[in-house]
């Protein structure tokens, strides 16, 4: 009988701690969607681009990696720190 209650005990515990894990998770990817963003060009691996440029009109449709025209959203201050990368488009 005490291993039933033992037991009992155990699910209950793990149970309150995943779900505390679960409950912290989902407040740091909130947080992350709040953050500020800017634009960041010429980083844009092909298909990821977040928007048009001068060679199409919609997302996930760049042609080449690193195009100088393609951009996507990063955090606020990464675009400074990514080798290769600019704050505004680079004239072909």
């Amino acid at each position: 009988m005490k291993f039933n209650q033992f037991a009992k005990t155990a699910v209950a515990t793990t149970s309150a701690v995943a779900f505390a894990v679960t409950m912290a998770a989902g407040a740091v990817s909130a947080d992350d969607k709040k953050g500020k963003k800017e634009k960041c060009y010429g980083v844009v691996a092909k298909g990821m681009n977040d928007c048009a440029s001068s060679t199409h009109s919609c997302a996930g449709q760049a042609q080449e990696d690193n195009h100088p025209e393609e951009w996507m959203y990063v955090p606020a201050g990464m675009c400074d720190r990514i080798a290769g990368s600019a704050k505004e488009p680079k004239k072909m």
